[in-house]
């Protein structure tokens, strides 16, 4: 793996996001690289539970924005219609899998990591982690799987005005609405992960594949039909004038001027 670590700790399989230099921007190979371990995980029967995490200041910024800025440059939308792909997998993937999966926060956690975070089974964050749905910035909509995460976790307004302001979301404001499980100091993060799978440890994993079946089936089994219209929506935004001047709007660090085109 070049873009994430991935270790085995006895029960655990310890998914790290590894291009700190970044912001641990996802581009295509991260992104299959974190399906295929996440498959090695899902497939192993020593591991019982998935922790994921990130090395840096910043969990995620979600896109790579230098990758959309070439992308942009070079008029190379297929690359950013397959990110768009990819990272609705991976959320497919962590509400599908059989097991508890944990995500561990610090920092900002934007776009596709946001929604990631949503998809997890129970979120972890320090106190300095934020929560942003970062898409209008840049003339897009929530992927991975985003609103059909975030409406059904937290209310369809909540989601609608997240989506469209670009709020930052504490974590205290998280912890609140029931996006996250706990919120803890960085230096107690580790910890509080400890006191979390001492407790899962005591159960069933009978159990805990049977409640991820009933919660897909309950409120997730029109996941498909929902990420082929988010793909064509993005598809569709990624080739107008609005994302392209959001994107080098960012890149020259300055305000977009949107014109709706």
């Amino acid at each position: 793996m070049e873009h994430i670590i991935y270790q085995l700790d006895e029960d655990l399989a310890i998914l790290t996001l590894n291009r700190p230099e970044v912001a641990n921007g996802f581009h295509i190979p991260m992104c299959e690289e974190i399906l295929e371990v996440l498959t090695l995980a899902e497939k192993d029967p020593a591991v019982h539970f998935i922790l994921i995490n990130a090395n840096g200041k910043v969990f995620s910024v979600g896109g790579d924005l230098v990758e959309m800025k070439r992308a942009v440059d070079e008029d190379d939308i297929p690359s950013l219609t397959k990110i768009a792909e990819l990272v609705n997998a991976i959320s497919y993937k962590i509400k599908q899998i059989a097991k508890p999966v944990l995500m561990e926060v610090d920092g900002a956690v934007a776009g596709a990591a946001a929604n990631m975070a949503v998809a997890a089974d129970f979120c972890l964050a320090t106190d300095k982690a934020k929560f942003i749905q970062a898409f209008v910035g840049v003339g897009l909509a929530p992927d991975a799987g985003g609103i059909h995460l975030l409406s059904r976790s937290i209310g369809v307004t909540r989601a609608t005005q997240l989506a469209m302001t670009g709020e930052a979301l504490t974590a205290e404001k998280a912890l609140e609405w029931g996006l996250v499980y706990r919120v803890s100091e960085a230096d107690k993060l580790e910890k509080t992960r400890e006191q979390l799978l001492k407790k899962l440890r005591r159960g069933s994993s009978n159990s805990y594949a049977a409640i991820k079946k009933l919660v897909w089936e309950s409120q997730f089994k029109d996941w498909q039909d929902y990420a082929t219209l988010e793909l064509n929506l993005q598809e569709s935004l990624a080739q107008t004038e609005d994302f392209k001047e959001g994107v080098r709007a960012h890149s020259e660090r300055r305000r977009p001027k949107f014109t709706g085109k």
